[in-house]
């Protein structure tokens, strides 16, 4: 792509090889055609690089595509004066040299021929095939003169769908951002920091997600030399002041002379800082130390040898052990694996250690492209059906879930700003679901970003979750590894409260929460406090409440009333002129196992034996009075039974009217009901029912259980007071 950049001072780069000559290549390039058998020269160090990493590429191909690049591109320049020729072949040897496939470096010599010349996709699917054809479409931008203001986000949309499908597109863009940061300083400044806070807020986090960090590294200074030009200075003066690789010297040969003891293979390097970081360890720590101007990097040929350096690391020094880190058993969501420590080496200075193997580290340079090409498999032994996010390369979960929701921000403002704020959420969590499937989220995220990650626009109807197995509302904040169930209303109506958008973290549950409410505003979901009517015993009820069992207060939370009389209850106890009376706590119904005690008045309250009652009862010294059901005598039990009902639930719209439904269902009638004041969006119902026969008490309750947002219902057990 065409925007322009020139070098804003002396960042960091790679040692590996030396930077190419590019107005050198340039004057090559306009040579001429050269020998069909021979390889052209302006591109043999992309060769040289290529087959540094793949031995036995087929450079044939690269051959054509450059011969075509060069002819099409021939007599245009960029704004440098450079022939725009040298634009394709720096970004095609930056992808060479990260390892990057064949089919990789054709699609780059190509990516600016459909957007800049003549040549169209159908030449290059022609020539190159479809696969190239598609990596250079997934790049080419959309014009300005057809989208207006909306061409910039519109093509991120559509390199990031195309990335969707493969992630070598994705790799091509930032490699071409890269070398345009290289040479932005021919642009005015104005346009300089556009194009810097475009890379920075969306093309850096990109980089880090694919785990490209060498061209994530080089474009956060290339950035920070544009926006921050003070800062830049005051970070290059030091490190230019500092001996940075003097101060890890001595600490390295402790290092490497402590694996030689232990039998151990392994290179120590010294890795020094690059710009943006030592900025921001000179912000945490204020005054820097030589130490801080570098890492230590130890590689090594196997996993195990990486816990075996670790193990004479933390033996042979005094580790820093808040630094420790293992990211090879638990691997960072863009394919990052390493161990992170730090020791304590003379005069008390602090080494950072980074711990790897050789395969580890070609990953953790250049992320997606070390993969070569992940689409190509061998025939004979396909590749296993990924079993969750983290193993599927090529469509990490991140993707997948931008992929998802910017289908529904259909607007380009809307879509880029959500683009930017998804980004810039850089560290990700992992949950699991009750199925055995996993959830990659954002840190931060709430189990209303779990449902909707997990159920799309069927979260709506969201009532509730449980979190490692214990009831939790929809505000709660995941942690990494928790297990997560979202409960769902068999109301497919209901839909999202406003105020879930306080509690999402992730554009999926946002774009989806607010598309919901505009289109429903008269339907958003009511509060808790709203969930249920005013009635019998309700609070806006001009009801009063119930008496309190044994004569007590007033309770709302005992509204059952009780039955007196020594036929009424059914029960008989000892005294055969005892009035008798139901408890209201815990309200017995045959063939619960029954005691009684005698209270105030010489009346005999009857409980059921397991009630807490009684044994509060017992302590305060009431002797226990003998009580059973008449039908044990072999008489006619009274016609139906009372019981007091605790129903559990999460609040929303017509709860009551499904839960009395459940109720009339099953034959019971309500003598009375009270509802207290939501607490947290649980809602707690009491019922006092009569039922036919206390045979259906257990199909009643598996009925209210079955009502959505209900998650338990239970015979009513909270004390009474004492006589």
């Amino acid at each position: 792509m065409s925007a322009e950049a020139a070098d804003p001072g002396a960042p960091l780069r790679r040692r590996s090889r030396p930077r190419i000559d590019l107005r050198r290549l340039g004057r090559v390039a306009l040579r001429g055609p050269v020998s069909r058998d021979r390889l052209p020269d302006a591109i043999s160090h992309v060769a040289e690089a290529h087959r540094a990493h793949h031995p036995d590429a087929d450079l044939a191909v690269l051959r054509s595509a450059y011969l075509l690049a060069e002819s099409s591109h021939r007599g245009q320049k960029r704004k440098s004066g450079e022939p725009f020729i040298t634009h394709p072949l720096a970004v095609t040897l930056i992808l060479a040299e990260l390892g990057a496939e064949t089919t990789t470096l054709t699609a780059s010599l190509l990516h600016d021929t459909v957007e800049d010349t003549e040549v169209t996709l159908d030449q290059v699917e022609q020539q190159f095939g479809d696969e190239v054809r598609y990596l250079v479409d997934g790049v080419t931008k959309l014009e300005k003169v057809d989208y207006g203001a909306a061409a910039e986000p519109e093509t991120f949309r559509k390199m990031l769908v195309a990335t969707g499908n493969d992630v070598r597109v994705m790799s091509i863009k930032l490699a071409d951002r890269l070398h345009n940061m290289r040479t932005l300083g021919v642009m005015r400044p104005e346009k300089q920091a556009r194009i810097a806070k475009v890379t920075r807020d969306v093309l850096i986090p990109l980089a880090e997600r694919l785990g490209v960090q060498a061209l994530k590294t080089e474009l956060e200074d290339l950035v920070f030399a544009i926006l921050h030009p003070e800062e830049y200075e005051e970070t290059r003066a030091l490190i230019a002041a500092a001996d940075r690789e003097a101060a890890l010297d001595t600490i390295a040969d402790d290092v490497r002379h402590t694996l030689r003891e232990a039998g151990i293979s392994g290179e120590v390097l010294i890795r020094p800082r690059h710009f943006v970081s030592v900025h921001r360890v000179r912000g945490k720590r204020g005054e820097l130390r030589g130490t801080d101007f570098g890492r230590l990097l130890v590689l090594v040929g196997e996993d195990a040898d990486c816990y075996a350096v670790l193990g004479e690391l933390h033996t042979c020094f005094t580790p820093v052990i808040s630094e420790f880190k293992d990211f090879i058993a638990a691997p960072k969501f863009n394919l990052y694996q390493s161990l992170h420590t730090a020791v304590v080496g003379p005069e008390g200075a602090v080494a950072e250690v980074l711990i790897r193997t050789h395969r580890m580290h070609k990953v953790a340079e250049a992320g997606v492209v070390a993969l070569g090409n992940p689409y190509a498999h061998d025939a004979a032994s396909p590749p296993a059906e990924p079993s969750d996010e983290r193993a599927d390369p090529t469509r990490p979960g991140w993707l997948s879930r931008l992929l998802d929701w910017q289908e529904s921000a259909t607007d380009s403002d809307t879509f880029w700003t959500t683009l930017r704020d998804d980004l810039a959420q850089d560290r990700e969590i992992t949950v699991f679901r009750t199925d055995g499937g996993t959830l990659g989220l954002p840190a931060g995220a709430s189990c209303v970003d779990a449902a909707y990650a997990q159920y799309g626009d069927r979260a709506h109807t969201a009532i509730g979750a449980r979190v490692n197995g214990r009831l939790a509302t929809l505000s709660t904040v995941l942690g990494d590894g928790d297990t997560v169930q979202v409960l769902l209303a068999h109301d497919a109506a209901s839909g999202p409260s406003p105020d879930w958008l306080d509690h999402a973290r992730t554009p999926a549950a946002r774009i989806a929460i607010t598309g919901w409410l505009a289109d429903h505003p008269d339907e958003a979901k009511p509060g808790p406090e709203s969930a249920a009517p005013a009635g019998p015993g309700l609070p806006g009820s001009e009801r009063p409440a119930p008496a309190a069992p044994d004569g007590g207060a007033p309770s709302a939370a005992a509204p059952a009333r009780t039955r007196s009389g020594p036929r009424a209850a059914g029960v008989v106890v000892e005294d055969p002129e005892a009035s008798v009376r139901l408890a209201g706590c815990c309200t017995p119904v045959p063939p619960d196992e029954l005691t009684g005690f005698v209270v105030r008045g010489g009346a005999v309250t009857v409980h059921r034996r397991a009630c807490r009652a009684v044994a509060a009862m017992r302590e305060i010294g009431r002797a226990p009075v003998e009580a059973r059901w008449e039908d044990a005598e072999g008489r006619e039990p009274e016609a139906g039974c009372r019981v007091t009902l605790v129903a559990e639930s999460f609040g929303r719209p017509h709860l009551l009217a499904d839960l009395t439904e459940a109720i009339a269902t099953a034959d019971a009638a309500i003598v009375s009901a009270t509802v207290e004041p939501p607490s947290e969006q649980r809602v707690r119902h009491t019922y006092t029912l009569r039922l036919p026969d206390a045979a259906g008490l257990p199909a009643l309750m598996r009925a209210m259980r079955d009502v959505a947002g209900v998650y338990d219902v239970s015979r009513a057990q909270h004390p009474a007071p004492a006589g």
